[in-house]
């Protein structure tokens, strides 16, 4: 058989891996933006104690220290021997929590980019701590963190297709299935496969430059 038309047959295969792809990424980009913004917020308005802080650096510098794949590795086979824990599972929270430790840097700069009066008039105003960070605080550096959190996303969709390594059935396996099938024809496969994830990193960043268009507001960024 023709290797075009086994890539006809075998498309919704692929397309199935991407939808794997997506789920996953969504979930980690979740866990990533939850922890994150909780290590940003602490780090930037929590106690200042060295019991506080110490975990939160120490935690920050691990994760982004280590490769994915080691994560990945160290997450599956070796929470296995603790807990009965899916390959998908691994890669959730193995992705997740190493993108934690890279969105809560994003959020970190962007809270810092604005001036630090901002704070000090709004409890000056009789707002609580918290308040302040939520009405005046967050919207701003949301503008700001758009950006450098696009860069997030591109990167973690291109870490998504590592997942194979410990079972994950996604695009790139989906792709080394049909390449054992055809006993081949890698370039073509892979030139397919390179195409899908270059859409949605696309059409990923293209939503994200849109929403950072519509949450401008005029002469604020300058």
């Amino acid at each position: 058989m023709d290797i075009y038309d086994v890539l006809l047959r075998d498309f919704p295969f692929l397309l199935k891996g991407l939808g794997v792809a997506i789920v996953l990424l969504a979930a980690l980009l979740a866990i990533g933006f939850v922890l994150g913004m909780c290590i940003c917020l602490l780090q930037l308005y929590g106690p200042r104690t060295r019991l506080v802080q110490w975990p939160l650096v120490v935690y920050e510098r691990v994760f982004r220290g280590i490769p994915i794949i080691i994560m990945l590795f160290i997450f599956f086979y070796g929470l296995a021997g603790i807990y009965d824990i899916s390959a998908f599972a691994a890669a959730v929270l193995a992705m997740g929590l190493r993108s934690a430790a890279y969105q809560s840097q994003i959020f970190r700069s962007a809270f810092q980019s604005i001036p630090s009066g901002q704070m000090m008039a709004s409890r000056a105003m009789g707002m609580s701590k918290a308040k302040a960070i939520r009405y005046i605080l967050f919207p701003q550096a949301a503008r700001h963190a758009i950006g450098p959190w696009t860069n997030e996303f591109s990167s973690q969709i291109k870490e998504t297709s590592l997942a194979y390594v410990i079972g994950v059935v996604e695009l790139t396996r989906q792709a080394h299935y049909i390449i054992t099938s055809t006993q081949g024809n890698v370039l073509i496969v892979f030139a397919v496969v390179a195409l899908l994830y270059f859409i949605l990193n696309r059409a990923g960043n293209s939503a994200l430059y849109a929403f950072e268009r519509k949450l401008a507001v005029p002469g604020f960024e300058k």
